[in-house]
C-alpha cells in the first residue's frame, strides 16, 4: 500500500492516518491540505481491502475555534457510530481536541461542546494535538501530545471518559495532572514524542509513537502499559526507521496509527522523501512474539 492525495497540488499531501471498519468497508481518515486556500482538513477515503482506496472528500473546518483547519484524526466505532477526534490547527499554543460523530463514516456532526479536551498542569503549555482513542475496561482513553511551557519539548498525556458517555467536554478526566506519561529521553527521539497510537493486546496497552520532529527524521517506537498511564519502552532503538536513499520514506517514517481487525494488527504511518514537501501513507503488518514484543511481519 502507498496512498497519496494529489487533488489540490502537484505533489501528494496525506498525513496522520487513522483507519476504522464500518460494516464491510474500511475508512481511512487523514490530514489533507488545500494548496489553493492553504487550509487543512480531514481527508476521507474508503477501501474494501485496506490496499486500494477511493477518496470520497474532505471534512473541512467550519467553526472559529478550528483555526486554519482541522487535522490529525483518530476514530473509533462504538455501537455503530463513528466517533472522530481531531485537533484544531494554526492557533498554537491554543489548539485543542474536538469531537464529531457519524453513522455512515462520511457525514459528520460536530459536538456542540467542542473543544472537548484541553490539558491542565504546570508541566505543559495547555495545548493538545494528535489525538488517539482506545477502549480499555469501562473507559475510553484519549491520548494526546502537548509541549512543555517553553514550547520546545513535545510529550504525551492521557485523559479518560466513561465508555457509556457521549464524550463531550464535561466527560473527560485528565489522568496525568502532574507529569507527562511519555517524554523524549532516547537520542533518536531528540526533542519530541508525539502521535500516540494505542491498541489493546493480551490485556495491556501498546503505545506506538513518533519520535523526533517531522523529517529530523521522525521514526516509530513502542511502549507498553498495564494501566494505560504508566508506560515502559520496549526498545531503545526505533521499531520502524526511515527509509534509505531514494525510498518513499527517506526523510521520515512517522505519525503511526495501529488498527486491529479480527485479530490482525496493521500499523499505518506517514512518510516523506523530500523533507516534508510530499507526504504519502503506507502500512506494516504487526505481530506479537511469545514474550509480548511487537514486531514487523516481513
Amino acid at each position: 500500500m502507498l496512498f497519496e492525495d494529489i487533488r489540490t497540488s502537484k505533489t501528494s499531501f496525506a498525513k496522520d492516518p487513522c483507519v476504522i471498519r464500518l460494516g464491510t468497508r474500511y475508512y481511512l481518515y487523514y490530514t489533507a491540505h488545500d494548496g489553493e486556500t492553504d487550509l487543512y482538513g480531514i481527508g476521507i477515503a474508503a477501501s474494501d481491502d485496506l490496499t486500494h482506496y477511493e477518496i470520497l472528500g474532505t471534512l473541512k473546518s467550519e467553526l472559529p475555534g478550528e483555526g486554519r483547519g482541522i487535522c490529525a484524526p483518530a476514530a473509533i466505532v462504538l455501537n455503530g457510530t463513528v466517533h472522530l477526534f481531531y485537533q484544531s490547527y494554526g492557533q498554537f499554543p491554543k489548539d485543542y481536541i474536538c469531537h464529531a460523530t457519524s453513522t455512515d463514516g462520511v457525514n459528520f456532526t460536530r459536538d456542540p461542546s467542542n473543544p472537548v479536551f484541553k490539558p491542565t498542569g504546570a508541566w505543559n503549555c495547555g495545548r493538545a494535538i494528535d489525538a488517539d482513542v482506545v477502549a480499555f475496561g469501562d473507559k475510553l482513553l484519549l491520548y494526546w501530545a502537548t509541549r512543555d511551557p517553553e514550547m520546545e519539548r513535545q510529550m504525551l498525556g492521557v485523559a479518560a471518559a466513561p465508555l457509556e458517555s457521549d464524550f463531550s467536554a464535561g466527560c473527560w478526566t485528565q489522568l496525568n495532572p502532574d507529569a507527562s506519561i511519555l517524554r523524549p529521553e532516547l537520542p533518536w527521539e531528540q526533542l519530541c514524542i508525539e502521535a500516540p497510537a494505542a491498541c489493546v493486546h493480551d490485556g495491556k496497552i501498546y503505545m506506538f509513537y513518533g519520535g523526533a520532529y517531522n523529517c529530523c527524521p521522525q521514526q516509530i517506537g513502542c511502549a507498553v502499559s498495564e494501566d494505560g498511564v504508566r508506560f515502559t519502552r520496549l526498545f531503545d532503538e526505533p521499531m520502524i526507521r526511515n527509509g534509505g536513499p531514494g525510498s518513499w520514506n527517506e526523510s521520515e517514517s512517522g505519525h503511526p496509527y495501529i488498527f486491529e481487525d479480527d485479530g490482525a494488527y496493521r500499523l499505518f504511518y506517514q512518510g516523506s522523501d523530500d523533507h516534508g514537501k510530499t507526504w504519502r501513507l503506507s502500512r506494516a503488518e504487526i505481530a506479537f512474539d511469545g514474550n509480548g514484543l511487537p514486531y514487523v511481519v516481513q
